[in-house]
């Protein structure tokens, strides 16, 4: 069977891995998302339960026949099905015959004796399976055959997009009902699905995942709709052209720049399996570098494993130069969900995004509702499971940026940076571009300032920082960053987590919202801290500054809530290049409030806390 992107050089390597990590022959189901032509399905049938799913429904037929075809002995038939065949010379004029031959179009598909014998064929399998003298693996084993014959003699290249303009030596050859190749060993339990992957991820039971999507930008719907047409036997309407059917049911979006990025994630995020196994091109439409990324925040970066696998393929003038054709091949073990984090795309001073696990553990075992009131780039509050969470900033410009990956569609919003970046020419450094685009979006009025335009230009700036003025234009100057696969996958996966809760947002001082807090709220504070000094809290961004008068209001706020019995946790800095703040520890002690001391970051010269009023010390 000559199809596209088929594992029939790599099975080896992708049995031999998963014997390697002692997951063969224990009982261990795998699912097999994209199966294709079968060839690992069929190859690990002796060694795992398999699922096989394929939104093309001749994959899945075509898997089947080959994975159960030792389990066809056609005893309600009566006889051998290939010798009763191929002892005929039987035709029948139907639709291959009027619309894939010249003898009733002018597409050369096929012969016309082959493609009548075609429909012949067809229509007697149909008809024994409505006799019932097929079982349903008999009648998959047989349609799977019929592909493999069709193969064997159709004058493409080795896919139905076009056919070629002269007579191949093979297509002229009369046809024969062949078998199908298939592995002799014996199978456990197999299971059947023809549905988008990412449809069905989250209720798919299975111990492995192997993933084989595509990895170009061909449509495998359009490469081989004669072989849907033969599956299905329906008569479509098909097009003057090509004789295609329609294939908008079947076209997958894993063929398409940046939407492949977010359904990778989504499925690696929502996966049942345990195990993860991906094949993929080096030349494919996602990065090793985003593949990667992926990988090592859903999964065990210390589990992660990724091969090179050199492989042949067809080449032509074009390619004969590239003769460094090889397949990735990675492996993870699946984090446990409470172990996921994630993290803002914005590259938000003071973040807490290397500090997630310590402010998780220290947090009540039961939160009803969040108050991030500090929110910034969002790094805590994202983490956090809660019936209601609310962000609070004061810097509108950042609460907007914030709430667009929450109201935005995440592949409009990735094709939007991808048209701004193309119209200012945006890069790593090219300074001259980057300041158009800066001084276009602060000319736009207040209210049309685009938080999805700032972002794009932020990408492109000093370290990704987020900085205004005292007019509030923004003034970052240029940098050496860009909108590279690991910004690519924070972003995709915060915007997705940020979708699926229940998040609400507001800028305001957190003094004026002081009567919004209610008793089951628990509230979650990362000011400026007082011995630091961040874009945010000098004073000079026409915003407010933070000094000891800042700091003092901030004490009695909590204490205000403490007296309310409203649970909350203060993120702060005591220490920071030998200076210490005396303020903070005599208020510690005063209130008897419980201080978490956390590790030092390695490169950071500061003692950071966490202060909460539960489990006080006196």
């Amino acid at each position: 069977m000559r199809f596209l992107g088929n594992k029939e050089s790599i099975k080896l390597e992708i049995s031999g891995l998963l014997k390697e990590k002692g997951l063969s022959h224990k009982n261990l189901i795998f699912f097999d998302a994209f199966c294709g032509s079968g060839s690992i399905s069929d190859a690990l049938k002796d060694s795992f339960d398999i699922v096989a799913n394929d939104l093309l429904l001749w994959c899945t037929i075509y898997t089947r026949g080959r994975v159960c075809a030792y389990d066809c002995n056609f005893s309600k038939l009566g006889f051998n099905p290939f010798e009763y065949f191929n002892k005929s010379n039987i035709t029948v004029e139907g639709f291959f015959y009027k619309n894939y031959s010249p003898g009733g179009s002018k597409r050369m598909y096929l012969s016309s004796f082959n493609a009548s014998r075609i429909d012949y064929f067809r229509q007697k399998i149909e008809e024994w399976k409505k006799n019932d003298l097929l079982s349903e693996n008999e009648y998959c084993y047989l349609l799977s055959c019929l592909i493999e014959s069709v193969s064997a003699v159709s004058n493409t290249a080795g896919v139905y997009g076009a056919f070629l303009k002269h007579w191949d030596s093979r297509s002229v050859k009369p046809i024969n009902f062949i078998k199908v190749n298939s592995n002799k060993a014996g199978h456990g339990k197999l299971t059947y699905i023809n549905e988008k992957v990412e449809d069905i991820i989250g209720d798919i039971k299975c111990d492995v995942l192997y993933l084989d999507p595509p990895y170009t930008q061909n449509q495998y719907g359009t490469q081989y709709h004669l072989l849907e047409t033969l599956v299905l036997n329906d008569n479509p309407q098909i097009s003057k052209i090509t004789g295609s059917r329609s294939t908008a049911p079947i076209r997958s979006d894993w063929s398409k720049n940046y939407k492949v990025n977010i359904l990778f994630d989504k499925v690696i995020a929502l996966t049942k399996a345990k195990y993860i196994v991906l094949s993929y091109n080096k030349n494919g439409l996602m990065s090793k570098a985003f593949i990667e990324a992926v990988l090592k925040r859903y999964g065990k970066p210390d589990t992660y494993t990724c091969k090179k696998i050199p492989y042949k393929k067809y080449g032509n003038f074009k390619t004969k130069a590239d003769a460094d054709h090889f397949e990735y091949l990675f492996f993870v073990e699946k984090k446990d969900s409470k172990d996921v984090h994630y993290e803002s795309p914005l590259n938000y001073i003071g973040s807490k995004s290397k500090m997630i696990n310590h402010i998780k553990v220290n947090l009540p075992i039961h939160i009803s509702n969040f108050i991030d009131l500090f929110g910034g780039g969002f790094n805590v509050g994202i983490n956090i499971k809660a019936n209601k969470i609310k962000y609070n900033d004061i810097n509108c410009y950042v609460k907007d940026l914030v709430e667009s990956f929450k109201t935005n569609d995440t592949y409009d919003y990735l094709l939007y940076i991808q048209r701004i970046t193309n119209k200012f020419g945006l890069e790593k450094a090219k300074s001259a571009n980057y300041l158009c685009a800066r001084q276009y979006y602060n000319s736009l009025p207040p209210e049309r300032r685009d938080p999805i335009l700032l972002y794009t230009i932020i990408l492109y700036g000093y370290q990704q920082q987020i900085r205004f003025n005292g007019n509030h234009e923004f003034n970052n100057p240029v940098g050496m960053r860009w909108f590279n696969d690991r910004v690519l996958e924070k972003m995709i996966s915060f915007s997705r987590v940020i979708k699926e809760n229940k998040y609400t947002f507001e800028c305001s001082d957190y003094l004026k919202i002081e009567d919004k807090i209610q008793s089951d709220d628990f509230v979650y504070m990362d000011p400026p801290y007082r011995l630091t000094t961040g874009s945010y809290n000098d004073g000079k961004r026409g915003f407010k500054n933070w000094t000891i008068r800042t700091e003092k209001e901030l004490f009695d706020f909590s204490d205000r809530l403490d007296k309310k019995g409203i649970h909350f946790m203060l993120s702060y800095v005591i220490e920071h290049d030998s200076r210490i703040n005396l303020e903070i520890s005599s208020w510690i002690k005063t209130s008897g409030y419980r201080v978490i001391y956390l590790d030092t970051i390695p490169g950071r010269k500061r003692k950071e806390v966490l202060i909460v009023n539960y489990d006080k010390q006196n």
